[in-house]
């Protein structure tokens, strides 16, 4: 069964860090772009940042550029979103994603370019 599994999210204090892990069962996550979603009560989900297949090409939103950073290790076949610095609006539920495109440095942007889903990790930034 292909599965992706977040973990990681937590509740932190404004200015916190949290490391967000999106794990890969029954697949090897070598041939796939990953990206990091997230969602907020009443709104659309959002790119976060994407990491591509290469694992030489990043991009982030604007929103957390300077603060998060995305990393993977494919011998531990997972992927990791450090995030730092973090604000009440940060606060939502996380998802990563897996688009299969591989040796390539492309990033795919859409949700609907994705081919899997995990279920996602709650995120709550208050003091």
């Amino acid at each position: 069964q292909l599965q992706l599994v977040e973990s990681g999210g937590g509740l932190v204090q404004p200015g916190g860090s949290l490391r967000l892990s999106c794990a890969a069962s029954g697949f090897t996550l070598d041939y796939y772009a990953i990206g990091w979603f997230r969602q907020a009560p009443g709104k659309e989900r959002e790119g976060v940042s994407v990491i591509s297949s290469s694992g030489g090409h990043t991009n982030y939103a604007d929103s957390v550029k300077g603060r998060f950073t995305i990393s993977r290790d494919n011998a531990k076949n997972t992927v990791y979103l450090q995030m730092n610095s973090l604000k009440p609006e940060d606060t939502a539920v996380y998802y990563c994603a897996a688009d299969y495109t591989p040796y390539s440095d492309y990033r795919p942007v859409r949700v609907g370019e994705y081919d899997y889903w995990g279920q996602g990790t709650q995120v709550t930034v208050s003091s």
